[in-house]
């Protein structure tokens, strides 16, 4: 058994300023054997894939890595740049003979200028390029996506968990299915529903109502016989395309009429607690002084989720913290390439420095923040994540400068978007974690694989930024009119 194995994927954040280049993803991009030694040991899709084909001694044929890269989100992808992957993987997969199947890591939230569906497209063009073996997919649960996917593919399957922390789990159970359809004990059937409902990705963890709600009754149908899989991807709202929102996908054997049946019944879940995927959070004053209520009651340590900052330079929080006196914190990422850059030119460890930073990149960043404090430390900082999401898999930091501000105010200036998912992003720069009181993380769930174990207290915060809390905020353009709660008929009447 011969089985082909790519990765295509990214989430676009068509709000953000910067555009999607393919000199941007080349720098990343990964072929041959290195897409396996990439993920290999790595709780990942293709992780997923390789174990489950090892284990049936089947041939893998590695193709082709891209997608996201360090640094802050980008925006749309030019269509020559998205040919460009596109038609290697096709190509590639056209030279390869006697293949069996194809397994395609891809995410959902792609954003291509001219191409309506990214992932569909990706899907038909490997399709005819493999000689129409069956094709399987795996999606992150920011998908946005309809049924020319579930059309073009033999199988979708959409991770359940966010933090995601169920990709290779999920990578398995695309492969076993890929495995039982080549051998003929399977026929993968499959419907999709589409409730109408956008949602911010701060209120998508599962963990928690109201996805967790919608979760069980994912997990309660896959107990019937014949239903394989059942997967919701509450979409990512952050990408301005015809089909940004939620989707439901079933998956059985061979039976159409359960399908729709799983399908339609979870969609109509989510239809009764719609409401329940929206709340107003405190800005950035307000949710600062409600933290130092916190820290003054001991509810210690706080992370301040800043989940709107998709370009890293955003000052509203620190400049909070700062102003309202906080104190035993730490911001493990301002991103602000040309003050790293005066600072490495400069200063040297011991130096005590004024240098003002962040607030650049876009309207909603915010002020420069001036800080000064004494340089702890400079470098490119290299080290492996220790929390459950890609737990072992190596990190290669761009330049980063360590400010201490006094009082352990912890403020860590980078040259590319930084985030602290797990404790290893503090402490690859010295940063004490027992110490503090209060991290801000630029993000929105990923962090709380880890930090629900570390922290007290998880506390959301909507500040200005390119990823808000409140999608009415956003100016979208090509969403579904009918889409609760941003579409244009809802905006119209509220």
């Amino acid at each position: 058994m011969r089985i082909a194995i790519a990765r295509f994927s990214h989430e676009t954040c068509t709000f953000s300023p910067e555009p999607t280049t393919y000199e941007k993803l080349e720098s990343r991009a990964a072929r041959g054997e290195a897409v396996l030694e990439d993920s290999r040991g790595v709780p990942s899709y293709i992780n997923g894939y390789m174990r489950v084909l090892q284990k049936e001694e089947a041939e893998i044929v590695p193709v082709l890595s891209v997608g996201m890269v360090p640094g802050p989100y980008t925006s749309w992808w030019p269509q020559k740049c998205f040919d460009r992957y596109a038609d290697e993987l096709a190509g590639g997969l056209a030279e390869i003979p006697r293949l069996d199947g194809v397994l395609l890591a891809l995410h959902g939230a792609m954003a291509v200028r001219g191409v309506p569906r990214p992932e569909a497209e990706i899907v038909r063009r490997v399709k005819r390029a493999a000689g129409g073996v069956p094709v399987m997919v795996t999606l992150d649960l920011h998908a946005n996506e309809d049924h020319e996917l579930t059309d073009a593919a033999d199988g979708v399957f959409v991770i359940k968990t966010y933090p995601h922390v169920d990709s290779q789990e999920t990578g398995e159970i695309a492969t076993r299915c890929l495995i039982d359809t080549i051998a003929g004990r399977f026929e993968p059937t499959m419907s999709l529903r589409r409730p109408g409902i956008a949602s911010a990705s701060i209120f998508q963890a599962s963990d928690y109502h109201p996805m967790k709600t919608l979760y069980d009754r994912c997990r309660c149908w896959e107990q019937e016989s014949d239903v394989y899989c059942v997967s919701v991807a509450p979409g990512y709202a952050y990408a301005d395309v015809v089909d940004m929102g939620m989707s439901v996908i079933a998956v059985t054997d061979g039976d159409r009429s359960l399908a729709e049946e799983v399908a339609e019944d979870v969609s109509q879940l989510a239809c009764s607690i719609r409401e329940d995927f929206h709340r107003p959070l405190p800005g950035p004053e307000d949710g600062v002084a409600e933290v130092l209520q916190l820290v003054e009651d001991g509810q210690t340590p706080v992370v301040i989720a800043d989940g709107a900052d998709r370009t890293g330079d955003s000052t509203h929080i620190l400049q909070q913290l700062l102003r309202q006196g906080a104190e035993n914190f730490a911001l493990p990422g301002l991103a602000d390439p040309k003050a790293a850059k005066k600072l490495r030119q400069e200063a040297s460890v011991g130096d005590t420095v004024s240098i003002k930073a962040g607030g650049w990149a876009s309207e909603y960043s915010g002020e420069p923040v001036l800080l000064t404090g004494e340089v702890k430390y400079m470098g490119c900082p290299r080290f492996r994540l220790v929390g459950p999401m890609r737990r072992g898999a190596e990190v290669q930091d761009g330049f980063v400068v360590r400010l201490d501000l006094g009082a352990n105010r912890q403020v860590v200036i980078s040259e590319r978007m930084r985030g602290s998912n797990d404790s290893a992003g503090l402490t690859s720069v010295g940063i004490d974690v027992d110490s503090l009181d209060i991290i801000v993380l630029k993000d929105r769930v990923h962090h709380r694989a880890y930090w629900d174990d570390v922290a007290a207290v998880d506390f959301p915060v909507d500040a200005p930024g390119l990823g808000p809390a409140d999608l009415t905020t956003l100016q979208y353009e090509n969403i579904p009119p009918d889409l609760y709660p941003v579409g244009e008929n809802y905006r119209e009447n509220n």
